[in-house]
């Protein structure tokens, strides 16, 4: 390890500017320093934006909550108000990691980490994601790989929140550089479904500061199945919301992980549910539509059908709610 500067930053500008160069973020530091491990980055200095003013914050409101960037994944999980309001978002926190690394992680840094990829960790190989020619999950071991990509990197999303946080149609706030951007979660990860490189659509220096959850959905719930019970990644996770009033849907969401380099979702699946009483043959005909477009590779096919799976009941679970 090359020798490196640490410094705290007490403002927002401060981390910006310090930052500025051959700098990196340093919160929860779960991903940061797992990079550092595999050979992937070498900073020079780490800015520490524990301090910044504000972003421990969980903010109520009566139109939507905001999530500072810097809560941590415990701290959601075990929020009562918010497992009450977006039981969804709680039960997908309480799925990160384990309980040490959700003391830890945050919010912030959870949306923003990179990709999993065993091909992209290996300090031996250069894959198409990390200054190389090609991908290697595709004739390689792809069994957690994506069944959707828009690009030659298959390699996927595996961040539990982002999933939650787009069923609920969040919003994450941005500072690139003098100005905010407020940023839906499909704009937040779009550059990753088309440019083999990314693994969202931040740029360097760019520093997420909040979320902001509105509130119409009152109905959600998360679900993943992965190898082992616990303190494992996801193999697949689903998330979903609604408004549920007289037994039908109203904005109805159905949200996929794992499975893209985006949360993965379609408009025309969520029209779909649009005013219909939620039955198990109307969850059935979602999930269809969902992976009808779905491109297995040689080891990950079971995903089809899990993710089918997963999304009825998700959907049956927030009717049930």
């Amino acid at each position: 390890m090359k020798p490196f500067q640490y410094a705290t930053a007490l403002t927002t500008d401060s981390a910006l500017d310090l930052v500025s160069g051959n700098g990196r973020y340093f919160a929860g530091g779960i991903d940061v320093l797992g990079e550092w491990k595999d050979g992937l980055d070498e900073p020079d200095l780490l800015v520490n934006i524990k301090a910044l003013p504000g972003l421990r914050a969980v903010t109520p409101g009566n139109a939507h909550w905001r999530l500072g960037a810097n809560v941590t994944i415990a701290e959601l999980a075990a929020h009562a108000e918010l497992r009450a309001l977006f039981p969804g978002l709680a039960e997908a926190a309480a799925e990160v990691g384990s309980p040490q690394i959700r003391n830890m992680a945050t919010l912030g840094g959870n949306l923003a980490q990179h990709s999993r990829c065993w091909y992209y960790r290996h300090r031996d190989v250069d894959c198409l994601k990390n200054q190389g020619e090609t991908c290697y999950a595709r004739s390689g071991n792809n069994r957690h790989h994506s069944l959707f990509s828009g690009s030659p990197c298959i390699s996927p999303l595996v961040s539990n929140l982002a999933v939650a946080l787009a069923a609920l149609d969040a919003r994450v706030t941005v500072r690139r550089g003098a100005q905010p951007l407020n940023l839906t979660m499909a704009e937040l990860y779009q550059a990753a479904w088309f440019n083999p490189v990314a693994h969202n659509s931040l740029t360097p220096g760019d520093l997420i500061l909040d979320v902001e959850v509105p509130v119409g959905r009152t109905r959600s719930a998360y679900l993943q199945v992965s190898e082992k019970g616990d303190f494992d990644w996801a193999l697949v996770s689903c998330a979903a919301a609604a408004r549920v009033e007289n037994g039908r849907l109203n904005d109805a969401r159905v949200v996929l992980g794992v499975v893209a380099p985006v949360p993965y979702q379609q408009d025309a699946v969520n029209a779909f549910l649009q005013g219909k009483a939620l039955t198990p043959a109307v969850a059935a005909e979602a999930a269809e539509r969902l992976l009808a477009e779905a491109t297995p590779r040689s080891d990950n096919g079971y995903k089809v059908p899990m993710a089918k799976a997963l999304v009825q009941r998700t959907l049956l679970r927030i009717s049930d709610t």
